[in-house]
């Protein structure tokens, strides 16, 4: 029996969703590590669209079963009408300064970064809580024989 097919996209998303949420939790915590470091410029880790992309993509090709180019090394030309799987969504590192840098340059704005820290924790929880319920489902048609 294929075992493809049995894990849809759902499941890719929310374990990708998660990994990535957890990078952006550590870029968060660095910079309120550094909120007295001079010179230091906050980072955030922006994934939303590429992953959104590469579901749409994914949902297109019949959740990506048929042939695309991947691009494994960053100086590969990706091919025409081939784009991201969802497991090759890393994320963008950007600087995200405050609009007004202290004396030092040090541009972190604790509330900012407490706010984002809380948003992106809650996110964490709510793809850790549907990953489970998808499980728990699967858990049970398994018992059920269904």
């Amino acid at each position: 029996m294929p075992v493809e097919g049995l894990f849809n996209t759902t499941i890719d998303v929310l374990g990708k969703s998660i990994d990535l949420r957890t990078r952006n939790q550590n870029l968060i915590s660095s910079n309120i590590a550094n909120a007295e470091t001079p010179g230091y410029t906050p980072k955030s880790l922006e994934f939303e669209q590429q992953l959104q992309s590469a579901v749409k993509k994914s949902t297109t090709r019949g959740g990506g079963s048929q042939f695309s180019g991947a691009t494994t090394h960053p100086a590969h030309i990706p091919l025409r009408g081939g784009g991201e799987q969802i497991s090759q969504v890393r994320g963008t590192v950007v600087e995200t300064p405050a609009k007004t840098p202290g004396r030092d340059g040090n541009s972190v704005e604790m509330e900012n970064e407490m706010s984002r820290m809380m948003q992106n924790q809650v996110l964490f929880n709510a793809s850790v809580q549907l990953l489970a319920k998808k499980f728990e489902g699967l858990r049970t048609a398994l018992r059920e024989g269904k």
